[in-house]
């Protein structure tokens, strides 16, 4: 508990007041530091006068008064002050900080004057940065970045909660990091994504005029090529025509078909309905031809997608709602029952320890079904289509990627596979 005392240090017969202040840390660790005021008392007031319980004098009352209410008017602000700091800053409270703490007491800053000071400390700076980012991205990308933030806490926390300062974010703390995330069973491009976001927070701190390590541009994640799991135009086949489907299975297709038919990710597709389809006259078709109009919830942008045949007879159907954790199950199911079950390599969020309730993706041969996930059918969808006539920029309109870099990095296309494929184009031209 902190306390603050008032001392009279001077030999003068008339002197500032010594304001004294006492915090204990632990059992091993006390803070008692003092600092001079701006209050200036007579000496033989304070030795003789000021402790007085019951003085009869009325000039010594008054006085006593007096004192009492400027000093108890300096105790709650070094008080508040200090109970305004967090935890890591209350330890390293110094006299330094009692001499500001009473400079700020005699010259207050109107809020008018006050500029805000940017925090220095990289957990500190990620709140800076998802307010700057707000009105940017979407929730899933601040869930992300307090997921992040976590990660850090713990990791200060297993460095003795030393504070990790943006300046010190070099290649070393990089290395640091990776072996502290290695070692909690995080996947190698889970690792390398939040070594970018940690970047991005140290040269958004650089452009606000912080201090950055002259290293930072150094700093890269280290992405390992991933088995991208699709399901193939016989497996969507084999989808389609499956009889004897339950209820729940048959409104699961429907989903997953409206998924695939769009291309569009999870949060768009399941609130997909006839309400949001328009017709629109087509000169040179001589007809009405569907259109689904909406705005992605990940990007923002307001999309127009063809309808196929297919599609709006789905649509038109009405399939019941679900929920995005019950499609993901019951998607498994659906592919189990039609039998897309060969084993094939992926990565499959498994428990680390039997009981912990911790999950981490693990890479290993798993069956099919079990791999599929939301994104089959956008993925699918993107992969069946490219390369049979369909211009790459159609695709990548649909799906809403905005270069064919990251297009074909969705659908698992390698610099290597891309060579090959070239290869045979120019042998059979």
């Amino acid at each position: 508990m902190a306390t603050v005392t008032f001392r009279y240090r001077s030999k003068k017969s008339i002197a500032p007041i010594t304001v004294r202040f006492l915090h204990r840390i632990n059992e091993n660790n006390d803070v008692d530091i003092t600092s001079i005021s701006k209050y200036f008392i007579q000496k033989v007031y304070w030795t003789k006068h000021h402790k007085l319980t019951r003085p009869r004098d009325i000039d010594i009352i008054n006085k006593q008064t007096e004192v009492r209410k400027e000093l108890l008017k300096i105790e709650t602000f070094v008080i508040n002050s200090f109970v305004g700091l967090d935890t890591l800053q209350q330890e390293q409270v110094n006299k330094q900080w009692l001499v500001n703490t009473l400079h700020t007491y005699y010259n207050p800053v109107t809020p008018e004057q006050e500029e805000p000071k940017l925090p220095t400390t990289l957990i500190e700076y990620i709140e800076v940065y998802k307010a700057s980012k707000k009105n940017e991205v979407q929730l899933s990308t601040i869930k992300k970045l307090n997921v992040i933030k976590r990660k850090l806490e713990r990791f200060q926390q297993e460095n003795n909660n030393k504070p990790i300062l943006i300046k010190d974010v070099n290649l070393n703390f990089k290395i640091e990091i990776e072996n502290y995330m290695l070692k909690q069973g995080y996947a190698p491009n889970t690792i390398a994504r939040e070594i970018k976001y940690i970047k991005a927070f140290c040269v958004h701190a650089r452009k606000n005029g912080l201090e950055t390590s002259s290293q930072l541009e150094d700093i890269k994640g280290k992405p390992i090529p991933i088995t991208s799991i699709y399901l193939t135009k016989k497996e969507i086949e084999l989808i389609i025509d499956k009889e004897d489907l339950n209820d729940k299975l048959k409104n699961i297709r429907s989903w997953f078909l409206i998924s695939y038919y769009t291309g569009q990710r999870i949060s768009d597709f399941l609130r997909f309905n006839m309400e949001m389809v328009r017709f629109e006259y087509v000169e040179k078709a001589n007809k009405e031809i569907p259109l689904l109009e909406f705005t992605q919830k990940k990007t923002g942008k307001i999309m127009t997608v063809p309808v196929n045949q297919k599609l709006l007879k789905i649509l038109q159907e009405n399939p019941k709602p679900v929920s995005e954790p019950k499609y993901n199950l019951y998607l498994k199911e659906l592919c189990e029952e039609v039998g897309i079950t060969q084993l094939v390599k992926g990565s499959k969020k498994l428990e680390t320890k039997e009981g912990s309730g911790i999950y981490r993706k693990k890479e290993g041969i798993y069956k099919k079904c079990d791999l599929v996930s939301s994104h089959i059918g956008r993925r699918s969808f993107a992969t069946n289509n490219y390369g049979d006539g369909t211009p790459t920029s159609s695709l990548m309109y649909i799906t809403g990627h905005s270069t064919e870099e990251m297009f074909l990095t969705y659908i698992g296309k390698s610099n290597k596979t891309l060579a090959i494929e070239s290869y045979n184009y120019l042998n059979n031209m």
